[in-house]
């Protein structure tokens, strides 16, 4: 990695600035997106060595072109881009609210395709590779995350139709399957009772919580790997085995388990979890600022 030029999106805390650490003490120069500025400031100002930061959402076409323009001319071409930025909701399909059920879908899903699409030339120029941070819930759908589970099973398909469309031009797409790591996105949803209680019904390697530290370890690796996926923990790859029959196996446990759960705690909408969702959907009211901010 020494000398190489990666973009982190959703680098303002959590498992992007995790990352962001890992490839810099493994020698890169790192580059921060995320709607949060100051957040961003912070962490590329505790890096090792050469670090910038931009402001801007991964949603907005536009803004992230712009972007992707400013890096290559002033700093040059990635030749690793991560699309890392992320948010949740969780509660009951029916009582979500619509914009923010869409905003999941938005950050998640088209935000990854933008950024890849932003960014395209420089790993096409690069030879480079894209990793696309999905989730166990790309194939374990869970009742009260719909929109997260739908977001992280479009990310999935868009990075391995990605990986078949640019494999004979020498661009390398992973996906990477991430069970539960311990962001405040983590720690929001826990304060939820019927989120909580889920997880806590789940096998006990399943529901455990694993260090930021350790997981931007395992896409570090990944990344200088070329890897076309990486779990964390290692252990998830076994779940591809038995991936058909997880579907039934979630509705019958479901059938059972929320009835019961529905009766002990209230079931209702949680809004975005995690500072950063919340950070994100007050950006989002807010009247947009376009273009790049200073690096």
């Amino acid at each position: 990695m020494t000398g190489r030029l990666a973009v982190v999106t959703g680098a303002a805390r959590g498992l992007g600035a995790g990352m962001a650490r890992e490839l810099a003490r493994h020698g890169a120069r790192v580059i921060l997106l995320g709607r949060e500025e100051k957040s961003l400031r912070r962490v590329a100002d505790s890096l090792p060595g050469e670090a910038h930061c931009f402001e801007a959402d991964v949603t907005d076409d536009d803004a992230m072109a712009r972007v992707a323009a400013r890096i290559q001319d002033r700093i040059g071409r990635p030749s690793v881009v991560v699309a890392n930025a992320g948010v949740a909701e969780g509660g009951p399909f029916g009582e979500s609210d619509p914009a923010t059920w869409r905003r999941v879908i938005e950050v998640n899903l088209i935000g990854s395709a933008i950024t890849a699409r932003a960014f395209l030339p420089s790993l096409l120029a690069t030879r480079g590779y894209f990793l696309q941070i999905a989730s166990t819930a790309a194939f374990g759908s869970a009742p009260m995350m719909s929109a997260y589970c739908a977001s992280k099973a479009g990310a999935e398909a868009f990075a391995q139709s990605l990986r078949a469309e640019l494999a004979h031009q020498g661009v390398g797409v992973g996906i990477a399957y991430l069970s539960w790591t311990g962001t405040d996105m983590i720690r929001d949803a826990d304060q939820h009772g019927v989120l909580r209680e889920l997880r806590s019904h789940m096998p006990p390697p399943a529901r455990r919580v694993y260090p930021v530290e350790t997981v931007a370890a395992r896409m570090v690796a990944a990344i200088e790997r070329r890897a076309p996926t990486v779990y964390a923990p290692p252990w998830l790859r076994l779940t591809q085995l038995v991936r058909p029959v997880l579907p039934p196996l979630v509705t019958w446990l479901s059938k059972r388990e929320v009835p019961r759960l529905a009766g002990q705690t209230r079931f209702e909408a949680t809004g975005l979890l995690g500072a950063g969702g919340r950070a994100d959907q007050t950006a989002t009211t807010r009247s947009p600022r376009r273009g790049p901010q200073r690096d």
